[in-house]
């Protein structure tokens, strides 16, 4: 038995953002009962073989996994921003002189504030702060782990213990 054109579509969608509600509604289910129809649908043995399918697919063509996801994490972890700063001078090196990894997001932004003096009522240049915001690169990789469902990054949910219990008192007794 084949998926239908419209479990199929489902399946394509979500693999976009993995939001399974959202999938059923663009593959043309009824947004009353999109939640009610994902939920099915992903609990069905085929559309879940075709999703696996896609994510390996995507996986492979992208060269995003878990190996990458964790050696990037390794490289970002291990990044020293003293390596941005000119030894001998202490001033923060052009960007293009920066090693790639501190080029393909770590830094957020830079602020560069000229700062000039007047001497004889000339305005020269007399030095340049700049501030260097750094990402948020663990929340990041979070996100790209979650996607290429690496389980470390998975989220457990634990119950311990018996619900509390709501005790009455009504002074009649009753």
């Amino acid at each position: 038995m084949n998926l239908t054109p419209k479990q199929s579509q489902f399946c394509l969608e979500y693999l976009k953002d993995l939001n399974a509600t959202q999938a059923a509604i663009r593959a043309g289910y009824s947004e009353k009962t999109a939640q009610e129809q994902s939920s099915r649908l992903l609990s069905n043995v085929m559309v879940q073989q075709m999703i696996a399918k896609g994510v390996s697919s995507r996986s492979e063509r992208t060269k995003i996994d878990s190996d990458w996801l964790l050696t990037r994490l390794a490289e970002e972890a291990e990044a020293d921003v003293g390596d941005l700063y000119d030894e001998s001078t202490g001033a923060l090196k052009p960007v293009h002189m920066w090693p790639s990894i501190w080029r393909k997001g770590l830094v957020s932004g830079l602020d560069v504030d000229q700062q000039y003096a007047y001497i004889e009522g000339e305005k020269v240049p007399e030095g340049v702060v700049t501030k260097i915001r750094l990402s948020d690169r663990v929340k990041r990789l979070e996100l790209i782990g979650r996607h290429v469902n690496v389980q470390a990054f998975k989220d457990n949910v634990e119950n311990i213990g018996p619900p509390p219990q709501i005790i009455i008192n009504r002074p009649n007794g009753n």
